[in-house]
């Protein structure tokens, strides 16, 4: 087999795995799966939020914070997406309160098909304003943040 189609067949073969991947993430969160949630997070997840400078590192503080969003957007919606090997950027928009947001979810997994590395950028400011008060209301509740 030449290099080219090589090539060409690897490139199939990614492009399978990551729809398999991107299907499995769009069932978290259109069907709330939280347990399917959990099973695709590596142990060692780093998640980088919009409100918080410093990286949440482990699964459990992910897969809290993926789920309390997922509680708090109203009419969240894909709009496109776009795919690099191992990683995706979706764009979104969704309410918060009255406020209405656009942001992206770039996402890397790891050779094991887990989730090991998820960002998270919104804007306008007043959306995100509105989304830190909320998360950080319900992070102190689960005891993650400080009452401060």
């Amino acid at each position: 087999m030449s290099q080219i189609t090589e090539q060409a067949t690897e490139q199939v073969t990614m492009q399978e795995i990551m729809k398999e991947r991107l299907k499995q993430w769009h069932q978290v969160v259109n069907e709330k799966d939280f347990k399917l949630l959990h099973s695709i997070l590596a142990e060692n997840v780093e998640f980088h939020s919009p409100t918080v400078w410093q990286p949440k590192q482990g699964k459990q503080i992910t897969a809290y914070i993926l789920k309390t969003v997922i509680g708090i957007f109203e009419d969240f919606s894909y709009h496109r997406q776009f795919i690099n090997d191992d990683s995706v950027a979706l764009e979104f928009s969704a309410k918060v309160g009255d406020k209405k947001i656009k942001g992206m979810d770039l996402i890397h997994w790891n050779e094991q098909g887990e989730i090991d590395h998820f960002e998270v950028l919104i804007r306008p400011l007043n959306g995100l304003q509105l989304m830190l008060e909320l998360m950080t209301a319900e992070l102190q509740k689960a005891g993650f943040v400080s009452k401060e």
